[in-house]
């Protein structure tokens, strides 16, 4: 099942307010600045694994009392801004709950191993011919 067929709507709780940046007026009189909490400890829709998961490495954005916190304040629109940290939410749980790749041992090539041995050679050489020679 993927992460957006979930309907996480209804465990989100947001909050607004006045945000910096652009907008001249706008910015000292509407709320366009919106905060998204998400509780992902008592969440019913994410299993004890996927919670494991995402407060290990999602433990920046979340707080002491374990709410999963998320700003959007680019736009001037509060609806825009809502829409942005909804998708920035979607994104951050695809991320964190994508299981990484193991990554395949490889040898190196022969010609790479060749190579190496034969540098090797060359420096013994000019460092044996520093020493003194004997008359």
């Amino acid at each position: 099942m993927d992460i957006r067929d979930r309907n996480f709507q209804d465990e989100f709780v947001f909050q607004t307010s006045r945000s910096g940046g652009p907008g001249g007026q706008n910015v000292n009189k509407v709320s366009s600045k919106v905060e998204l909490r998400f509780d992902v400890a008592n969440s019913i829709l994410l299993n004890e694994e996927e919670k494991a998961t995402i407060a290990v490495k999602l433990v920046n954005k979340i707080n002491k009392s374990g709410e999963l916190v998320l700003v959007a304040q680019t736009d001037r629109s509060q609806l825009k801004n809502k829409e942005k940290v909804i998708e920035k939410f979607y994104l951050l749980i695809i991320l964190a709950l994508t299981p990484r790749k193991k990554r395949l041992e490889t040898k190196p090539t022969r010609a790479s191993v060749e190579r190496r041995l034969e540098s090797k050679r060359v420096q013994a050489t000019i460092k044996a011919n520093r020493k003194d020679v004997d008359l």
